[in-house]
């Protein structure tokens, strides 16, 4: 008998040993569903993450798109209309230009014509000086300079030292005091012995 209850006891320690690893692989079995269900969660927490960081970032680049698009169409029609304002000066002058002609067309007056033209030149230089910073420049009678004539050609003279213009062929130009066209000119020099 003796046998047969350490037989029994054996079996029934199998039996808790197996109960109890059958509880551990129970256990085991619903905390991995327990975290299988937390990185699902995980997951799909990060997918709509995602989601909104791909949306926001095609809405951004939309809006980029669109801000360098009218960029663009600001920076053409810039430089489509950058000369309407002196366009819209000269106008008048263009107008008056027009009065002159049939003016001179109905009348033989060369004097009146002559005032007429007279006066439209000067309201062309008017605006352009006062409101385009346009400054016309003859420098007759001055000394030679380089950087704002151009020599059209030379002559010697008596009793001068120095290169002096000695005649304006055209006009020089300078727009807020950058030359934009130099003033024409034949220089005298000194006389060489």
């Amino acid at each position: 008998m003796a046998e047969e209850e350490k037989k029994m006891e054996e079996e029934a320690k199998t039996s808790a040993e197996e109960n109890t690893e059958k509880e551990k692989e129970t256990d085991d079995a619903a905390d991995t569903v327990a975290e299988a269900d937390v990185l699902r969660a995980k997951v799909k927490e990060l997918e709509d993450v995602v989601a909104d960081l791909r949306d926001k970032a095609l809405r951004e680049a939309a809006e980029m798109e669109n801000y360098k698009k009218r960029l663009r169409t600001e920076k053409e029609n810039a430089v489509k209309y950058a000369n309407e304002a002196l366009i819209r000066d000269l106008l008048d002058p263009l107008d008056n230009f027009s009065r002159a002609i049939e003016a001179a067309e109905k009348s033989q007056d060369f004097e009146t014509m002559r005032q007429g033209v007279v006066m439209v030149e000067d309201q062309l230089h008017s605006i352009l000086a006062k409101n385009w910073g346009l400054e016309a420049y003859s420098p007759d009678g001055e000394d030679f300079n380089p950087s704002d004539m151009e020599a059209c050609m030379m002559q010697e003279q008596e009793g001068i030292d120095k290169e002096k213009v000695i005649q304006v062929f055209m006009k020089g130009y300078k727009l807020h005091g950058k030359v934009i066209r130099p003033a024409k000119v034949v220089v005298g020099k000194p006389k060489s012995n």
